[in-house]
C-alpha cells in the first residue's frame, strides 16, 4: 500500500476523524496502562517465577528502558515511511508481545517479552502527536491534544485499579493477555481510519539511531543507579559514557537536513523552551508522585488504600479539564496558560510541603487537586506549542521529542 506524496489537507473529515482519534486513544491506553499495570503485580510475579523482589523490577525496567531509547529512532522512521505504518506496526507488535508475556515461565523470558512490548509502545508513542496533527485541522489541534491528555491521564490513574481487579479474579498472566483483544480492535480501526501523511525523502540513519539508544539508555541506567545507591564508579562510568555518546550524536546531527535527534528544531526558541519546560514539569510531577505515597504512609500513617485514593485527584483532575484546556489552547497563547498552570502546580506542591502535623483527607485532597489543575493547565498548551513550532515535514521529530521529554522528566523526577 503506497502512501501518497501529495500536499496534505488541513485535517481529515468527519466521521473519519472520530474513528482515527479512537484508534489513537486505544493505542495510547495500551501503552500507558501497561506501563503502570505491572507494578501492582510485581510481588506476585516474583513469587510465581521464583525470583527476588530486586530482580523482578526488570519487568518494569525492560519496558520503560526500551520505550525511552526507541522513541526518537522510531519517530524518524515515521517521517520516512509514514506515521500510519509505524503506528500500525506498534499495535501489531504490542499484541504479539503481550501473547509472549502471558506464557512466560521465567523472569528472563518475561523481561524479553516486555522489551518487545516496550518497542510496540514506543512505535505508538513516537508518532502519536504527529498523527493528531494530521487528523485535526490546525485551528482544532488543541482539542486533539486535549483528548490525548485525557486518555493518558485516565489510563495512568486506572492502572493500579485495573491491575487489582484482574488479579482478584485471575492469574497475573491475564494482565498481559487482556491487551490482545484491545490491540486487535485498535488495529482494525487504525487500518480503516488513520490517514496517510506525506513522507520525508531522507534515509534512515542507523549509526545515529545506535548512538541515540546508547546515549539515552546509559543516561537512564545511570540515573536509576543513583536512585538505588549502586556503586559510584559504575554510575559515573554510565553517565560519562552517556555524555560521550550524546556529544557524538549531536556532532553527527549538525550537518544533516532531517536529523534523528532534532537539533535543527532545538534552534527554534519556542520549540526548545517547550521541551525544556516539559522536562522540568514532568520531573516535578514524577518526584511528587513517587515521594507522596511515602509521606502519606510512613509519616502520616495512612493505609495503602487511603494513599491510592489521596493520589487519584491529581490524574483525574488532569483528565477532567484536559478537553476544555485543549479548546482554550486553540484561542489563548500557550505561554499564558502554561505560566498560570505551572504557578498553580508549584503552589500546590509548596502547600503540600506545609501540611499540618495531622492533616485531614480534605487538607490533602484540595492541595493534590491544585497540583493536577496546574499540570493540566500547562501540559496541553505546551504540547500544542511544541508540535506547531516544528515545520510540518518534521512533525515526526517533534512528536518523538515531546514523548522523550516526558519520559526523561518522569525518570529524573522518580530518581
Amino acid at each position: 500500500m503506497v502512501e501518497t506524496a501529495t500536499a496534505e489537507p488541513d485535517g481529515i473529515p468527519i466521521p473519519q476523524r472520530y474513528w482515527a482519534i479512537l484508534a489513537i486513544a486505544l493505542g495510547l491506553t495500551l501503552a500507558v496502562l501497561d506501563g503502570a499495570i505491572a507494578n501492582v503485580a510485581l510481588p506476585t510475579i516474583a513469587a510465581d517465577l521464583n525470583s527476588s523482589a530486586a530482580s523482578s523490577i526488570w519487568v518494569v525496567n525492560a519496558y520503560q528502558l526500551t520505550v525511552t531509547i526507541a522513541i526518537l529512532p522510531l519517530s524518524s522512521i515515521g517521517d520516512i515511511y509514514g506515521y500510519r505504518r509505524v503506528y500500525i506496526a506498534g499495535l501489531i507488535g504490542f499484541g504479539i508481545a503481550s501473547l509472549g508475556c502471558a506464557p512466560a515461565d521465567s523472569l528472563v523470558t518475561l523481561a524479553i517479552a516486555r522489551s518487545f512490548q516496550g518497542l510496540g509502545a514506543a512505535c505508538i508513542m513516537s508518532v502519536n502527536g504527529a498523527l493528531v496533527r494530521v487528523i485535526y485541522p490546525r485551528a482544532w489541534l488543541g482539542r486533539g491534544l486535549g483528548i490525548n491528555a485525557t486518555v493518558g491521564s485516565i489510563a495512568s490513574a486506572a492502572g493500579p485499579t485495573v491491575a487489582a481487579a484482574i488479579l482478584a479474579v485471575a492469574h497475573w498472566q491475564w494482565l498481559f493477555a487482556v491487551n490482545v483483544p484491545l490491540a486487535a480492535l485498535g488495529l482494525v480501526i487504525a487500518l480503516r481510519a488513520l490517514p496517510r501523511a506525506r513522507r520525508s525523502p531522507h534515509k534512515f540513519d542507523v549509526v545515529s539511531a545506535a548512538l541515540c539508544a546508547l546515549a539515552f539508555g546509559l543516561l537512564i541506567t545511570g540515573i536509576d543507579g543513583i536512585a538505588h545507591d549502586e556503586a559510584w564508579p559504575i554510575v559515573v562510568l554510565e553517565v560519562v559514557a552517556s555524555v560521550l555518546m550524546g556529544a557524538l550524536l549531536v556532532a553527527r546531527q549538525a550537518s544533516r537536513a532531517s536529523p534523528l535527534l532534532p537539533v535543527d528544531l532545538m534552534r527554534i526558541p519556542l520549540f526548545a523552551l517547550s521541551v525544556a519546560t516539559s522536562i522540568c514539569a514532568f520531573a516535578a510531577q514524577g518526584l511528587a508522585l513517587v515521594s507522596l505515597p511515602f509521606l502519606f504512609q510512613n509519616t502520616l500513617g495512612r493505609s495503602q488504600v487511603d494513599t491510592g485514593l489521596l493520589m487519584t485527584p491529581w490524574p483525574m483532575t488532569v483528565a477532567v479539564i484536559a478537553p476544555f484546556i485543549g479548546r482554550l489552547s486553540d484561542k489563548v497563547p500557550a505561554g499564558l496558560l502554561g505560566g498560570v498552570g505551572l504557578a498553580l502546580m508549584a503552589s500546590g506542591l509548596g502547600l503540600l510541603g506545609f501540611l499540618p502535623d495531622h492533616p485531614s483527607a480534605a487538607d490533602i485532597v484540595w492541595r493534590v487537586t491544585l497540583c493536577g489543575l496546574g499540570f493540566g493547565l500547562f501540559n496541553t498548551p505546551n504540547n500544542r506549542a511544541l508540535i506547531m513550532a516544528a515545520p510540518r515535514s518534521r512533525t515526526g521529530g517533534a512528536s518523538g521529542m515531546q514523548a522523550t521529554a516526558r519520559l526523561l522528566g518522569q525518570t529524573i523526577g522518580a530518581a
